[in-house]
């Protein structure tokens, strides 16, 4: 039995994108067992559902009352998706969610000299334009209606250094470093903390489509010596959204078992 946790999250709404795998379905999972409703939304309506079966609620927005969660489906890199999705959650829960977690994110490998235009758009529309687009409508919320809130986006360590075949995906994640920090610098005001978490290597759908024999080798250069798991990235997101951080604002915490410091 997992042990029992303080519920720093007991009043809390949290909204979670990428909600049906990996990383977002363990900030759910984690976000839920702090005390908070989570409203898990996916580009996979059904995934999402399968995490707020596992949270122990409805999986439909529609039966969702009081601290339930519920499931949305959604293209985060659509601007009236996510401004609809923000319209859904607050008439499911009658509030604006107070953390916001964004942890949608593709990846469509290749290198440079042979990317085409078309995978590069993509990557920077999940990416970087629906952190955007959620990070904005989370804020207009908010702000309206005198709410205090922590808005945490996924980044990744790619971001900061670089990686063979993926310019698309590292420039994404850059970019969402320095949304974050500028997000943090006009938000503060209005009570939003806005930080970003940096991944490493961590053990998800996205890193199985990586060639064992690369894997093996990024293993060999982390001095913790294993790659992460979904819920070492949870655990920080949890601090975020929590009033343990709450003088932490425009940070970037990297949760890569040293890799590249």
């Amino acid at each position: 039995m997992a042990p029992r946790l303080p519920l720093r999250l007991r009043s809390a709404l949290a909204l979670v994108t990428g909600a049906g795998s990996g990383i977002g379905r363990a900030v759910s999972v984690r976000l839920a067992r702090e005390g908070a409703a989570v409203a898990a939304c996916d580009l996979d309506g059904a995934a999402a559902q399968e995490t707020v079966r596992l949270l122990g609620g409805p999986g439909s927005k529609e039966r969702a009352p009081g601290g339930n969660h519920a499931a949305f489906q959604g293209d985060v890199s659509e601007a009236r998706t996510a401004g609809l999705l923000l319209e859904q959650v607050q008439a499911c829960f009658s509030r604006p969610p107070s953390v916001v977690v964004s942890c949608a994110g593709i990846t469509r490998d290749e290198f440079l000299l042979h990317m085409s235009e078309d995978d590069w758009d993509k990557v920077i529309a999940v990416n970087l334009k629906g952190i955007f687009l959620v990070t904005q409508a989370a804020a207009q919320a908010l702000v309206s209606s005198g709410c205090r809130g922590s808005i945490i986006n996924i980044s990744s360590i790619v971001g900061k250094v670089g990686n063979m075949g993926q310019t698309n995906y590292a420039a994404s994640k850059a970019g969402v470093i320095g949304l974050t920090q500028t997000a943090a610098r006009e938000l503060g005001r209005h009570g939003i903390r806005c930080n970003s978490v940096l991944p490493g290597f961590i053990a998800t759908p996205m890193t199985q489509k990586v060639p064992q024999k690369v894997l093996d080798k990024v293993t060999r250069m982390i001095p913790m010596g294993h790659m992460g798991d979904p819920e070492d990235v949870a655990d920080v997101v949890a601090f975020l959204a929590s009033e343990d951080s709450g003088y932490i604002t425009g940070a970037s915490v990297e949760v890569t078992g040293g890799l590249f410091m």
